[in-house]
């Protein structure tokens, strides 16, 4: 890629600078967008979240704040941050935690969190609708490598959760969050499911009892 002006493949890795990636994210013409770079490339994400996106982004993160508020859990979240690790990697989650010993790890009058001085959050969150295939490779690599201690994907159009623990720079498969006490990541899945039957307010009714059991 010569430069910023030329127009940028989106909803795909393309080799940038870094500095091509800063001054892409910093182009007007993707102000709606979200970036990722890694191993020598960006990725702009153009893609319409659209009413199931926003939906389920809604749900989950409504519903972990309802579980650790009932838990006693500190937590810190954050909605589609940007985090750099300064030259090398750039991300920006749909949604992002700091948790317990973390929770005040990263001040008010931050702005873009630089990994270089700052811990990387407890737990990253993508809502996968369109950017599945590479929500669970590319991106798992890079929060891999980022030292996230786990990653969720929420697969929106097969209603699941797909989610990882990552230790010693890799990741294996969990059904059962370790950051969070051990919560039952079907109980999300079935929250989700309920969304699609009925309002948010019920299913943060169902949640409610079920994490009180």
């Amino acid at each position: 890629m010569s430069t910023v002006q030329t127009k940028i493949a989106t909803d795909t890795w393309v080799t940038a600078t870094w500095d091509e990636y800063i001054q892409a994210g910093e182009n007007l013409d993707y102000e709606k967008a979200k970036f990722y770079y890694f191993q020598g490339k960006l990725r702009i994400e153009m893609s319409p979240l659209g009413n199931d996106h926003a939906s389920d982004h809604s749900i989950i993160n409504s519903a972990i704040s309802i579980y650790t508020a009932l838990k006693g859990i500190k937590l810190n979240g954050k909605d589609n941050c940007t985090y750099h690790k300064i030259g090398s990697k750039g991300v920006q989650p749909d949604l992002s935690y700091y948790i317990d010993n973390n929770v005040k790890a990263i001040p008010y009058g931050t702005s873009i969190i630089n990994l270089d001085k700052y811990p990387p959050p407890n737990l990253v969150i993508e809502i996968a609708n369109t950017s599945l295939p590479d929500d669970q490779g590319t991106k798992r690599l890079l929060y891999e490598e980022l030292n996230v201690e786990e990653y969720w994907i929420v697969d929106v159009q097969n209603v699941k959760i797909i989610a990882f623990k990552i230790q010693n720079g890799g990741s294996f498969r969990i059904t059962t969050s370790q950051v969070l006490a051990n919560l039952d990541i079907s109980l999300l899945e079935e929250a989700l499911k309920r969304t699609r039957e009925t309002y948010h307010s019920e299913v943060y009714g169902w949640l409610i009892k079920k994490f009180q059991d």
